[in-house]
């Protein structure tokens, strides 16, 4: 069983930044992908990033490109999330996700088995 923490969230207004922290409580993690999802009010969950093992491959979602950068320590065992430019439409939970076999493509979302708790990000004036 893997247990993932994430920090860094927070209120914040549109334009600025945050960095997502995750920290997975077992070094296996560096075996699988990783991936930061969201879900914002009445909506689904939706994978926003994901990293490989090694960082060489790492998927985003549309509206993210250009302005998120997701990226991996595994001497830390950890996974990061630079968000820049934010906007009001980029509010809310934000979920550190591992992986729970062996997958070639990060972005997908079935292969996400071992869940942080969520952090909240709000991009309010």
């Amino acid at each position: 069983q893997v247990q993932l923490v994430e920090s860094g969230g927070g209120t914040v207004q549109p334009g600025d930044s945050l960095r997502l922290s995750c920290v997975a409580s077992r070094r296996t993690v560096n075996l699988y992908n990783m991936a930061w999802f969201r879900q914002a009010p009445g909506k689904e969950r939706e994978i926003v990033a994901g990293i490989s093992q090694l960082g060489t491959r790492r998927s985003y979602l549309d509206s993210v490109k250009d302005r998120f950068t997701i990226s991996r320590d595994n001497a830390k065992a950890t996974v990061y999330l630079q968000m820049n430019s934010l906007k009001s439409e980029d509010t809310a939970v934000y979920y550190c996700a591992a992986a729970g076999t062996i997958w070639s493509d990060p972005a997908t979302s079935r292969q996400y088995n071992y869940w942080g708790q969520g952090t909240q990000v709000t991009v309010s004036s």
